[in-house]
């Protein structure tokens, strides 16, 4: 598992939306501001908590946090190099057809020959070819949305020759929107599925993820459900 690891501070500070006069919200405007200028955590100490709990329960062979695509790339590539690669998962930001670390875009073009990325993902690809029903799982927020991310679900398994996976809603606790495509195959879910605001060829906003909306598992759940 690899997971972006410069998301640190945006988790909101005590108080810091509330406008209330009571005074439990005047103490956490207080408490907001004493905490002004220290470290706060953000996204990127939830994957690393995600981390060790799936290490704990032996879902992960090996996981680390990058600033970059060059460099979590590379280590897909070159960690254990001896032994096949059964499932990456990225942990981080998305938008409909790519998934970014530190605003740096993973997409389809990453899959051009000519792209600072491409020799990294066939070195990959050499690896996942080793192993047996080989998946790579975005779990992002709504990489697989919207036609440029249908696009990017076929670009991404013709290229590697395997099942990829994706959301088409924004994830938190509830990941929603969840689908698998694998070689060949054409997307069966809606080009508009998890879409609020916007078009399927000119999407603007996404929805949250909810338990009752489609395809849906929680952070805690490690493998994909049979049908998704």
């Amino acid at each position: 598992m690899i997971y972006d690891n410069t998301c640190v501070g945006d988790f909101p500070k005590p108080g810091a939306s509330s406008s209330k006069h009571t005074l439990g919200a005047r103490v956490m405007r207080r408490a907001g501001r004493m905490l002004d200028g220290a470290p706060w955590p953000g996204l990127t100490q939830s994957w690393q908590v995600g981390g060790l709990l799936y290490s704990a329960l032996g879902r992960l062979d090996g996981w680390r946090g990058f600033p970059d695509w060059t460099r979590a790339l590379t280590w897909l590539a070159e960690h254990r190099a001896d032994e096949a690669i059964g499932e990456v998962q990225f942990w981080g930001h998305g938008k409909w057809g790519c998934a970014k670390i530190d605003g740096e875009t993973l997409g389809i073009d990453s899959l051009d020959r000519e792209h600072a990325h491409n020799d990294a993902l066939r070195a990959i690809r050499e690896r996942m070819r080793g192993a047996e029903q080989p998946l790579w799982w975005f779990r992002t927020c709504e990489t697989f949305g919207a036609d440029s991310g249908r696009a990017f679900a076929r670009g991404w398994t013709e290229f590697f020759d395997c099942r990829a996976a994706g959301h088409t809603y924004i994830i938190g606790l509830y990941q929603s929107g969840l689908h698998t495509l694998a070689p060949g195959q054409r997307p069966s879910w809606s080009t508009d599925e998890g879409l609020v605001e916007g078009t399927p060829d000119d999407p603007r906003q996404a929805l949250w993820s909810k338990r009752r909306e489609p395809n849906t598992i929680t952070c805690f759940h490690g493998r994909i459900p049979p049908g998704f």
